[in-house]
């Protein structure tokens, strides 16, 4: 069941994500497991800091490089997984080809109604899925309409595979973004009540000690869980983790519009940069960036 939000209060339906940031223990190896492996195509790499991605405009994930790493504490909130949207089955099945080659394993893979996803780890144990959207008309929608039922059963990976007429494809489609951000979060009641009361994200779907939050109906953007997570603390800044998520709204006034949201609102302090976009911290303290579509 979903959560009532008044009317009116709904984040810009355009939302969609941007970029993700990473903090990684060894930023070579990073960068060519995200580039052999995943298919992400390095765009830059100097020092401590690299972008890669499918549009060579606008890099959708960032590496930073740790001077002393430490390990990622079992129990932290933080990064659960970066989910890459594929814009096809044949191109999904295509990545799953390419990472069953490079033998890296994959660690589960599930037909969740809405989509199919594999899921796999980087070099530094922090979470992936890979996956491809059913199309929205096949959603199913429980009454009164609002939401989306999302299940978890066995993933017809012998199908999927089938799309693949291709053969080798040694980068991911150009069409593939980041589609939504998983989290580790201390307290979900509160984590929803922060990106669906401050934000104005809709809660789409609940799950025991988990929610799924979108903009415009999309079966989620962010999703929040505390399986491993109740009552903890966040990483240390040593540890890799996930840095900032940036998302794009439509406009410079859909960012003015969220600004205002927050300055009326309570538990959400925002900062305006100089470039217009909006930043803030969520209860874990994740750092989130909204900016206007470039």
């Amino acid at each position: 069941m979903v959560t009532d939000q008044p009317s009116g209060t709904a984040i810009d339906p355009a939302l969609r994500i941007g970029s993700v940031t990473l903090a990684v223990s060894d930023l070579p190896r990073s960068v060519d497991f995200y580039e052999r492996v995943l298919g992400l195509p390095a765009l830059l790499v100097e020092d401590q800091t690299a972008a890669l991605g499918p549009d060579r405009e606008h890099p959708a994930l960032l590496l930073t490089g740790i001077a002393a790493p430490t390990p990622v504490p079992p129990a932290s909130t933080g990064l659960f997984h970066v989910a890459w949207l594929h814009p096809s089955r044949a191109s999904l099945a295509a990545t799953v080809r390419r990472v069953v080659g490079q033998r890296w394993p994959l660690e589960g893979a599930s037909d969740h109604g809405v989509s199919e996803a594999l899921y796999l780890s980087d070099p530094d144990g922090l979470g992936i899925e890979i996956y491809a959207d059913r199309p929205r008309e096949q959603w199913d929608r429980p009454a009164p309409g609002r939401g989306v039922r999302m299940v978890t059963l066995p993933l017809d990976l012998e199908d999927l595979l089938a799309q693949d007429l291709g053969g080798h494809a040694p980068l991911m489609a150009p069409q593939t973004t980041v589609g939504h951000v998983h989290l580790k979060v201390s307290d979900v009641p509160r984590a929803t009540a922060f990106y669906g009361g401050a934000l104005g994200f809709e809660e789409q779907a609940r799950l025991p000690s988990a929610a799924f939050l979108s903009a415009g109906g999309y079966h989620h953007h962010v999703g929040l869980n505390s399986w491993q997570s109740q009552g903890a603390a966040t990483a240390p800044d040593t540890a890799p983790g996930l840095r900032r998520v940036r998302f794009e709204l439509s406009d410079p006034a859909a960012v003015d519009s969220l600004q205002r949201r927050l300055s009326d609102g309570q538990g959400a302090s925002a900062e305006r940069a100089a470039d217009g976009s909006v930043a803030l911290l969520d209860p874990d303290g994740q750092l989130l960036e909204f900016a206007a579509r470039g």
